[in-house]
């Protein structure tokens, strides 16, 4: 009787915190996977061989609206959520023109679906007309729920070279968010990294572990954050910021000879995010603290 009473209690205590019957599902629909939380769509993971690269796009916060953009008139390759980068080997793994180089899935398997969790694995070819590959990669994308008022995605990336890369200085690398212009600091929002430090000024080229971008919107406040992984390459990665709402932690802005990166054939480069699509402002939802967890995964 004693442990029914605790089941019961437990179970209307996660009730009020909002994470009880949180079903995280994963769902291939044509050249896209699904992840829906409850039924509700949160994100697709676009995997279409007509794009530049695989991509988030919507990025559904709370309130079920994108807190991410797409195709901006005045930067039309940024993509939402995405993960790229230019200069690589003479391609260009970024911007438009799919004839500068491409991200190519391979396969995309879904590895857990309709728990508390959903995940998937996703292998990708850089290629591009006229050159030898310079890069595959290896990509887990895991999509969690800690409360109702934030979605939890984690993107971990193995990176091989192929052949000897040079990455030649550039402001358009690896992971990268474009918010939506109604959560732009531009629009009266705010971006702040770990230190405190706000809006493009303060935060351009600084190195920080983690980045939150909000605003408000519809009567309430949402917004994304990136948190990088202490165990990265290049941690913690200065950031590349615009108040018109991008922001990414980008090493090939500021390469160590201020010209290029080399990585040698047979290297490979592990790199982990977590994304955190939230309500509320960074203290409200305690970015720092998750961070804390984070980087003692």
């Amino acid at each position: 009787m004693k442990i029914t009473s605790v089941l019961v209690l437990a179970f209307f205590i996660a009730i009020g915190n909002g994470i009880a019957q949180q079903k995280v599902t994963a769902e291939k629909v044509g050249d896209k996977i699904k992840f829906r939380v409850d039924g509700n769509l949160f994100t697709s993971y676009i995997l279409s061989e007509f794009e530049k690269y695989p991509f988030f796009y919507p990025v559904n916060g709370p309130s079920k609206a994108s807190v991410t953009s797409i195709r901006n008139a005045n930067y039309p390759h940024h993509s939402s959520l995405f993960f790229g980068c230019d200069k690589v080997n003479g391609g260009n793994y970024w911007q438009e023109g799919l004839e500068r180089g491409q991200i190519i899935s391979l396969r995309a398997d879904i590895l857990e679906t309709g728990g508390e969790k959903a995940v998937i694995e996703n292998e990708c070819i850089w290629r591009r007309p006229g050159a030898d590959s310079p890069i595959k990669d290896k990509r887990k994308i895991t999509v969690t729920v800690p409360s109702k008022e934030m979605f939890q995605l984690d993107f971990e990336i193995t990176m091989e070279m192929l052949l000897d890369v040079t990455i030649n200085k550039n402001n358009h690398s690896l992971f990268s968010g474009r918010m939506d212009p109604d959560l732009a600091v531009i629009n009266g929002g705010t971006m702040i990294n770990a230190e405190g430090e706000s809006g493009e000024k303060e935060t351009f080229g600084k190195r920080s572990a983690w980045m939150d971008y909000y605003g408000d919107r519809m009567g309430k406040t949402e917004g994304m954050a990136i948190l990088q992984h202490p165990t990265n390459k290049w941690f913690p990665a200065p950031w590349f910021t615009r108040d018109y709402g991008f922001f990414s932690p980008t090493p090939m802005y500021w390469p160590e000879n201020d010209e290029y990166i080399s990585l040698k054939k047979g290297e490979t480069i592990k790199l982990r995010y977590r994304v955190f699509v939230h309500s509320g402002n960074h203290l409200e939802a305690e970015i720092a603290k998750e961070f804390k967890k984070y980087k003692s995964e």
